[in-house]
């Protein structure tokens, strides 16, 4: 029977709580991972069949901000990433460039000692904008690491509410659902467990980018210049956090050139007034942050680490299981390099496709956000929602829509709900996901016999 959306919904607040108790009682209870992964596997199952149910735009946000409430007071979830923001803050508010000076040679040694092994000595690859979020932070706090991770998570919280304002609206201008945007884009798991419960800045990045992208949007009909203006400094705000929301500016431009006329010649002024304005934005936010361009050097640094998730490192991982590591790295650098042309090339074809009005606004920034997570050098689970917003807001019911939901759910538990190195307890995770993966299914068969309640 279908399930009743009021049910699950307290079932997936439930969920969202035996994770977080979970998280906090791992390192005393034995069976606490087993409870964590439980109740992240109880969000995907909720969230999965609120997708046959019909609530509105209102209660979708309403559950929204429930299942936020326990994460906000979680440690942090799934990655230890903001263990480094706070190591870098530190460097910054030392007067030294984090962009150049990684947290093992500019922070304390605290602070060192809870950053991930892997990014201990690599500089920050973060934007100016979020470096100078990172020292405010550090000066704020003093260097206090629970403080530090609450203004981080208060600052992913607002993020989140861009996010939310912006995506029903990128449905506006899709002709799609609101209410299929909402619960596929902002209720999604990987958008509790990354941007709240994992705290990581891409909630910035994606709440700037998704909403100067509405403005500039919203603004082209009556060409309202100031407002087109103010949508494109806040993508440009965006990618000086992370450097992706940067396509955002390529469709807004595109979408002006066609509002101009079409053509090539006003796309190609378009471009070169967006390339300006992203200039411009980049130039005052490193002065006035007092961050310096450090930070363009630093851009490669994600990549310093063979993502086993990124397609284009895959052939290289099989050329060094038979011919060797050195072979191996020298076909990653190839294929990314491959990953990169096919990225700009298809790039291309989507500002050709919506220049000529083949695809619109929304589906050309769900396009080229996907070229770029599919074939980029890394991918990290919450990279998917670089393209899972903006095609929550454009995919109408069908094949596609139930595909991007597989694999939201797929990636929500592919990694543990801990962030921490399981080498060694290999064991410990097996057996803790065959509990929790028998207490999910016990739900299933409980929930699946529920009949509909019409939600409040």
């Amino acid at each position: 029977m279908t399930e009743s959306p009021d049910l699950l919904r307290w079932t997936g607040f439930g969920g969202a709580v035996l994770l977080t108790a979970g998280a906090w009682a791992t390192r005393t209870v034995p069976v606490a991972l087993a409870a964590a992964i439980a109740g992240a596997g109880l969000v995907v199952l909720t969230w999965a069949l609120l997708g046959r149910t019909r609530p509105d735009a209102s209660w979708l946000r309403r559950t929204l901000a429930l299942w936020c409430g326990p994460l906000l007071v979680a440690p942090p979830l799934f990655s230890a990433d903001v263990f480094s923001y706070l190591a870098q803050g530190e460097v910054a508010a030392r007067g030294l460039d984090p962009n150049v000076v990684s947290p093992a040679a500019g922070a304390s040694a605290e602070a060192v000692a809870r950053v991930g092994v892997y990014w201990r000595d690599t500089p920050s690859p973060y934007g100016p904008l979020f470096s100078t979020v990172e020292r405010a932070i550090a000066q704020v706090t003093g260097g206090d690491p629970v403080a530090g991770i609450v203004l981080y998570r208060l600052a992913a919280v607002l993020g989140l509410l861009l996010v939310v304002w912006a995506v029903p609206r990128l449905a506006a201008f899709a002709g799609t659902s609101a209410r299929t945007a909402l619960w596929l884009g902002v209720l999604n798991p990987l958008v509790l467990w990354h941007l709240i419960g994992g705290v990581h800045n891409d909630a910035l990045m994606l709440g700037l980018m998704l909403s100067g992208t509405v403005i500039a949007l919203h603004a082209l009909p009556e060409l309202r210049w100031w407002q087109f203006t103010a949508g494109v400094v806040l993508i440009g705000l965006g990618a000086q956090v992370k450097l992706p929301a940067l396509v955002a500016l390529a469709v807004v431009g595109t979408a002006l050139a066609r509002r101009l006329g079409g053509g090539w010649t006003r796309f190609a002024g378009a471009g070169l007034g967006m390339v300006a304005a992203a200039v411009g934005v980049s130039v005052v936010t490193s002065l006035a942050g007092g961050s310096g361009f450090g930070w363009v050097q630093a851009l490669s640094t994600p990549s310093k680490v063979n993502s086993w998730m990124a397609p284009t490192n895959w052939p290289g991982f099989l050329a060094g299981a038979v011919f060797g590591p050195e072979s191996g790295q020298a076909m990653i650098s190839s294929a990314r390099v491959a990953g990169l042309v096919l990225i700009l090339c298809g790039i291309a074809v989507v500002l050709r496709r919506q220049l000529l009005g083949g695809v619109s606004e929304v589906t050309a920034l769900g396009m080229m956000m996907s070229l770029i997570v599919v074939l980029g050098p890394v991918i990290q689970p919450w990279y998917l929602l670089w393209a899972v917003l903006p095609l929550a807001a454009c995919l109408p019911e069908g094949p596609w829509r139930t595909r991007v939901a597989g694999l939201a759910g797929v990636f929500a538990l592919l990694v543990p709900p801990l962030a921490g190195n399981f080498t060694g307890r290999v064991m410990e995770l097996v057996l803790a996901y065959a509990l929790g993966i028998a207490l999910v299914g016990c739900a299933y068969f409980v929930l699946r016999r529920v009949s509909v309640v019409a939600p409040s």
